[in-house]
């Protein structure tokens, strides 16, 4: 018996007398205009395949910082200077007067302690009756101390200890160092003529408004197709639409924390205009540029370049640097893959070709508890005086951000509070070395806004046939005693 083909059936369906999958009644549901009436539809997985894993990568500042109001659009804070009085690199010579036995050195009224934590200044800080000592800054080898008899605003003269003649390598130098480590006074002489007024370091940021938004028409969201969904935020479900919004909130999470670590001024570093801050934009600066700006850089971890004789010299060059600034005694890590193999190698290494037993680590951070650290992925270990406790960093290793490039190596970032003058408490107070100020009154909190306008999906505010789902934050992030953090570059 035959059949037609025309009517109610599509041109490429022929139907049969038994019900069976047969080469003219098969319908191909990606190919042609068959549509509809499929006899056999496709098998359909509900849930959605993650082949990326966990792609967020907000976390960081979570892990090392907090979060405070803020209702200004500008923060201030101020950092303590060096308590002790040291010159790097006077531009001025040393000439032999008298009878060769007193020197005197010359100070130009602008000098700056650039580098020893200070400002320009207009005057130094040295006083008669100081001792002083000397060394060349070219090597640190060549040393002289000598006792300061005479002070102007420009100058002072000094007999030397212990020598009959300057040496050599001191002499007619136009970069030389020098630190006051005490004083000396006859007997029955009047006291310290002089006083020193100690001066602070001020530093701000300013807020960035971070904004993003998704949107869907009316028609689209009538058109219901269930997906299962797991997401990153740690719910798990089915969603529709709103699976793009999901998407798009998490999205905006990480932009915050990536504003946070990547923000720049718009200005160029010596506060010349540019074309960006001509259009009112005015950036705010970022950890990397903090870092950069008045931390510490460090390029070629582990590379065959001097200083270091491979990871392990490279890290003391570090361990030399930390001394002189904060000698803070625990410190995180934030790595990229290569890097962290670099340290993992290292350690293998220095426990004698097998890798570093944890029993041996010390957790301080985290209460000691090594079940606590290695939940947060670090592993720890001590070198010198300083305890580090080392992870991967996400954000360095994904293809679509960090990953991308090979110019940030990693983050050394120090661990604990810090004590600074508030200005709008005036008063001292402690915070972690980074933290994000947001902008919040009594009426309007701008940490995180999300409002929905349109006419679809319950809200009723314009004759816009669409949903649109709105997202804002004005933020900051306040890096505090930059000294003490170290970026590792790529050579």
């Amino acid at each position: 018996m035959s059949f037609v083909t025309g009517g109610s059936f599509p041109a490429s369906i022929i139907p049969a007398q038994k019900k069976m999958a047969l080469e003219t009644n098969f319908l191909d549901f990606n190919n042609g205009a068959n549509d509809f009436a499929q006899q056999y539809l496709p098998e359909l997985y509900e849930a959605e395949v993650e082949r990326y894993g966990n792609r967020t990568l907000s976390g960081f500042l979570r892990m090392v910082g907090a979060e405070m109001p803020m209702t200004s659009d500008q923060v201030i804070w101020s950092e303590q200077n060096r308590l002790h009085v040291a010159y790097k690199g006077l531009s001025s010579a040393i000439t032999v007067t008298g009878a060769g036995l007193t020197y005197e050195i010359e100070v130009e009224p602008d000098i700056s302690d650039t580098g020893l934590g200070g400002a320009a200044q207009t005057k130094h800080a040295i006083r008669a009756n100081q001792t002083v000592l000397l060394s060349d800054q070219a090597t640190g080898l060549v040393t002289a101390k000598m006792l300061v008899e005479t002070v102007t605003n420009t100058e002072f003269k000094g007999r030397l200890y212990g020598l009959a003649a300057l040496p050599a390598g001191l002499v007619g130098t136009a970069n030389i160092n020098l630190f006051v480590y005490g004083a000396e006074f006859k007997k029955g002489t009047n006291g310290m003529v002089g006083s020193i007024e100690p001066n602070f370091t001020q530093y701000s940021n300013r807020p960035v408004i971070i904004k993003d938004r998704y949107e869907i028409n009316g028609s689209d969201t009538a058109q219901i197709g269930w997906v299962e969904v797991a997401t990153e935020d740690g719910t798990s479900g089915y969603l529709w639409y709103l699976k793009a919004e999901s998407e798009t909130r998490l999205r905006f999470e990480d932009y915050l924390e990536m504003q946070m670590v990547e923000g720049m001024d718009a200005k160029t570093a010596a506060g010349a205009a540019t074309s960006l801050s001509s259009q009112d934009y005015e950036g705010s600066q970022g950890m990397f540029a903090a870092i950069e700006d008045r931390g510490n850089v460090y390029s070629g971890f582990s590379g065959a370049a001097a200083p270091g004789s491979g990871a392990m010299g490279d890290f003391d060059e570090i361990l030399k640097n930390l001394d002189k600034q904060g000698a803070i005694e625990e410190n995180m890590l934030f790595l990229s893959r290569q890097t962290a193999l670099d340290f993992d190698d290292m350690i293998a290494a220095m426990a004698g070709g097998g890798y570093a037993s944890t029993a041996s680590a010390s957790y301080g951070l985290f209460d000691n508890e090594a079940e606590m650290a290695l939940n947060f992925g670090f592993s720890g270990f001590r070198r010198g005086s300083y305890d580090f406790y080392k992870t991967d960093w996400k954000y360095l290793n994904d293809a679509s951000t960090r990953g991308m490039d090979k110019a940030i190596d990693g983050v050394l970032v120090p661990a604990g509070t810090s004590t600074v003058y508030d200005q709008m408490l005036g008063s001292n107070i402690r915070r972690p070395f980074l933290h994000v100020r947001y902008r919040a009154s009594e009426t309007e909190d701008r940490r995180f806004k999300n409002w929905i306008t349109g006419s679809v999906g319950g809200a009723y505010t314009s004759d816009l046939d669409a949903m649109s789902v709105h997202f804002l934050s004005e933020r900051c992030l306040v890096t505090q005693a930059a000294n003490n953090f170290v970026l590792l570059k790529g050579a």
